[in-house]
């Protein structure tokens, strides 16, 4: 038995066992979908519509105990990035950049990309925190006008690995840690710089996400996991018309 780390690529599932994989008409497993959802070279239900599978999803996990809603919210946010039902997008081509180190004082916890898509993830927590009128006020204290960051960094492995999300600005040497807050130091790195088509922060964000992932599987940057980020600054001040930059550290 082969222990690993994976979703199905049409239902969700997680994959940790190689025996869970699809198989070819060869019978060679196929490492993108599960055996429920591919069979023998097809899908076993190849007429079956996103709207569909997501209902069939949703009634699963509330056999296995999750609540209706929390269900739906996961699905939505999940099952329409995956490879047979997303549509295909154009390319989301990056920039190239060089950036010297910088700091980082905000707020964190850990993570990791499967329990962010259970719907009940750390990254929501720390944006509505960061969001409070405690956090706020402390960073008027320091009048830092900075656009505000969003940080992934002390990557355990990969994409499947855990991580801390922090959410934050980048600081200056004279500026005064506040107390209660965390440093992060950012190494300097070459980058690929992706950005974000226009519209709601919680639809381009993983929309983004998603094509960054197939851009490094279609091309031969390696990712070094020493740090990437995401910039909000006066494009994303509306919330619903807003555009992001990604930056992504690069080999």
């Amino acid at each position: 038995m082969t222990e690993i780390q994976t979703f199905c690529q049409s239902c969700g599932m997680p994959i940790t066992d190689s025996e869970l994989f699809g198989t070819e008409v060869s019978g060679e497993k196929n490492d993108e979908y599960c055996r429920y959802c591919y069979d023998q070279g097809d899908f076993s239900q190849p007429n079956l519509t996103m709207e569909e599978m997501i209902d069939f999803c949703i009634s699963v996990l509330k056999e296995d105990g999750m609540e209706e809603e929390k269900a739906k919210t996961m699905l939505k946010n999940t099952i329409p990035f995956l490879k047979k039902w997303k549509k295909k997008e154009p390319t989301i081509t990056p920039k190239i950049i060089k950036k010297e180190a910088f700091t980082v004082l905000g707020i964190s916890s850990r993570t990791s990309n499967a329990a962010e898509i259970t719907g009940d993830g750390e990254i929501p927590k720390i944006w509505d925190r960061f969001f409070s009128k405690e956090i706020q006020g402390q960073f008027s204290k320091q009048g830092n006008e900075t656009p505000i960051i969003g940080l992934y960094s002390n990557y355990e492995s990969d994409v499947f690995g855990a991580y801390t999300f922090a959410v934050g600005k980048e600081i200056s040497n004279k500026q005064t840690v506040i107390e209660g807050f965390q440093v992060f130091h950012v190494p300097q790195a070459k980058y690929a710089v992706f950005t974000t088509e226009v519209g709601p922060v919680l639809e381009i964000v993983p929309k983004a996400w998603s094509a960054i992932w197939r851009w490094f599987e279609e091309n031969n940057y390696e990712r070094t996991y020493t740090g990437d980020f995401e910039i909000y600054d006066e494009r994303s001040i509306d919330p619903n018309e807003a555009q992001i930059d990604i930056f992504v550290a690069i080999r």
